[in-house]
Parts: structure tokens; sequence; C-alpha cells
């Protein structure tokens, strides 16, 4: 199994649970690998280990759960409709500079999911990806700082800048 695919599965398993334990995770594969994999995601800043006197657990970080998000991007499976269904998303995107690298981060996933961005912080998609956005809002804590809209009439002025935009 290659390192990477095995560091995406710790990091789906991890993603379904706040904290696991390391000894349970032996299911995986072979212990040496799952060791390299956790040690190259904790250098990575993408998993935290703790020790309880008892057990080493793992759990995810901010920056674990935004790789995350960018992997279900990046995934085949992803429930894009192929058929547009006639709705516009327009995501707002206010992060301070003392926020720069989360806002990075989002717009990164932003362009990953389709989005366009129009004018500054206005990004704009036809693709279905609300559900995606709503996650990272709840798991981010981006109340106000992220907003997404979905409607299914802009004007002809701003579809026409989205059509020029993505030829």
């Amino acid at each position: 199994m290659q390192k990477q695919s095995f560091s995406k599965k710790i990091l789906k398993l991890l993603a379904e649970k706040p904290a696991l334990v390391v000894s349970e995770m032996g299911h995986l594969g072979p212990q040496n690998a799952l060791k390299r994999s956790l040690r190259g995601l904790s250098e990575s800043g993408l998993v935290e280990n703790h020790y309880s006197g008892q057990n080493d657990y793992v759990k995810l970080t901010k920056a674990g759960r935004r790789k995350l998000h960018s992997l279900s991007l990046e995934q085949d499976t992803t429930n894009i409709t192929p058929a547009w269904d006639g709705k516009w998303r327009i995501a707002l995107l206010d992060l301070p500079e003392s926020r720069k690298d989360e806002r990075e981060a989002l717009r990164y996933l932003l362009k990953k999911a389709g989005f366009v961005c129009l004018k500054n912080s206005v990004w704009i998609s036809p693709f279905p990806y609300e559900y995606l956005f709503a996650n990272i809002k709840k798991d981010f804590g981006l109340t106000t700082e992220l907003m997404v809209f979905v409607t299914d009439n802009i004007d002809t002025e701003t579809r026409k800048a989205f059509f020029e935009m993505v030829k």
C-alpha cells in the first residue's frame, strides 16, 4: 500500500471520531507503516498526538480538517450532479489579514470546487458544493466570515462575466 493512500485512510478514519487510540488502528495495515504515516501526518501538522497515561491517541488538527475537505474534492465519488440544476452558489469570504493562512486555504478549496472569483471576496459557481462549505463553516467556526447563498437568478452581466472567466 502506498504511504499517501495509507495517510488518506488514517485521515478519513479520524474524520469520523474526535480521537482514536493508536493501538486500535492496527486493522489498517502493518504496524511500521502505521507509525510512519502517523509521524508524517504529525510532522505536517495534520494530526496531534496525545498520551492519556494509558494510551496514545491521535486527533485531527484544523489543518487536517482542511486537508480532508481538499481530499473530498479530489475524489471521483464526490457528489456532483453532471447536469446543472439551474442554481448558482455565491460565496462571500471575509477573513482579515491576520488570518491569511485560513483565507488562502479557503480560496484554494473554493477554486477546487469550481468557484470563480468575481470580485475581491465574492465567488460564484454552478456546482452543488454548498453542503461541503456548510461543513467547513461548522468545522472552523466561520459564522459570518464565510457565507454561501444559493439562488436561481443572477443578473445577465454577472452571468456573462462568469462564463468569460471560465473560458
